[in-house]
């Protein structure tokens, strides 16, 4: 596990899903195993550590932290909405699951992988290195119209069709091969007024992020991960989720917000008849984002927003 390594909101994390000795985790995103170790550590011995990613690199730091905590550990490498399936089709049940959404700061850092704007390399983005989509393939494959739905839906940029047209332009000449000829295609698909006072961030942050995520798969696991996750508690467990933009963070808060919901009869009903019952008490009435302290020492936490439930039904 790299020292370097420093996990979002790890001490609200904690605080929140307060692990206790004796109980079972779930780290349904293992990455760096910057959060499972704070976690391993709570619940001791006696505790059991359920670790869950795709990507090989994360099962290979797994087995350096296997080695040095002292709860019972385990891997599943897989997305983690296949790992929770698998855990429900055992039968386990847990007390404290949490995701760390999105993509980490070792997938960012591995140049070769093609995550990232700030460096030229191959058109990967794939978070599983033997799945056969990759963002070469979306990116040369998919037509105008797709491209540009992709890029506005996940990634937000208002300016997806003027860039989706550049990058079917430029394709149609040779494939774009590299992170840096998409860089390229991006920034000469904007207006000039946009590449001249372009604010917050890289001009082709949107789009590297809607590649990814559409390469990935990542809002399609998440939808199907927090009702497995859920259903995997025990009653008191806790369910926690740090994500990273807009589009996971509203997932998660109607996720939650649903559960913590009581009455659902019409609201011109004068009195409760449907006797419906809260399933989750919100520990979070608010996402919580890391403090000035934490972004001195980690500005990559910036754009976290953590939330959180416990389970309170039967």
């Amino acid at each position: 596990m790299s020292p370097a390594h420093i996990p979002a909101l790890a001490g609200e994390l904690i605080d929140l899903t307060a692990p206790a000795a004796g109980e079972t985790a779930v780290d349904c995103t293992f990455g760096a195993g910057g959060h499972a170790r704070l976690v391993a550590d709570r619940i001791g011995p006696a505790g059991t550590l359920i670790c869950i990613d795709r990507d090989p690199a994360a099962e290979e730091r797994y087995e350096q932290l296997a080695a040095e905590v002292t709860c019972e550990t385990r891997f599943l490498r897989s997305d983690y909405a296949d790992g929770l399936a698998l855990l429900a089709d055992e039968g386990a049940r847990a007390d404290v699951v949490y995701l760390d959404l999105g993509i980490s700061s070792m997938q960012v850092d591995a140049r070769e992988r093609g995550f990232s704007y700030s460096y030229d390399a191959p058109l990967d983005m794939r978070m599983d290195p033997d799945q056969e989509l990759d963002a070469r393939a979306v990116v040369n494959g998919w037509d105008e119209r797709q491209l540009a739905q992709v890029f506005r839906r996940l990634g937000e940029e208002p300016n997806a069709r003027r860039i989706a047209r550049e990058i079917v332009r430029r394709r149609q000449k040779a494939p774009l091969a590299t992170t840096g000829e998409l860089v390229e295609a991006i920034e000469a698909g904007l207006p000039a007024a946009v590449r001249r006072k372009f604010g917050g961030g890289h001009p082709a942050k949107r789009v590297f992020q809607a590649v990814r995520i559409a390469v990935n798969g990542e809002l399609d696991s998440l939808d199907r991960a927090l009702p497995l996750a859920w259903e995997l508690l025990r009653p008191g467990g806790r369910l926690a989720a740090i994500s990273f933009h807009s589009l996971e963070d509203r997932r998660v808060k109607r996720f939650l917000a649903e559960r913590a919901r009581g009455c659902i009869c019409p609201p011109d009903f004068p009195v409760c008849v449907c006797g419906h019952e809260p399933e989750a008490e919100l520990l979070t009435q608010r996402a919580v984002a890391a403090t000035a302290g934490e972004l001195a020492e980690n500005p990559r936490a910036k754009a976290g927003r953590l939330r959180a439930a416990r389970r309170v039904d039967g």
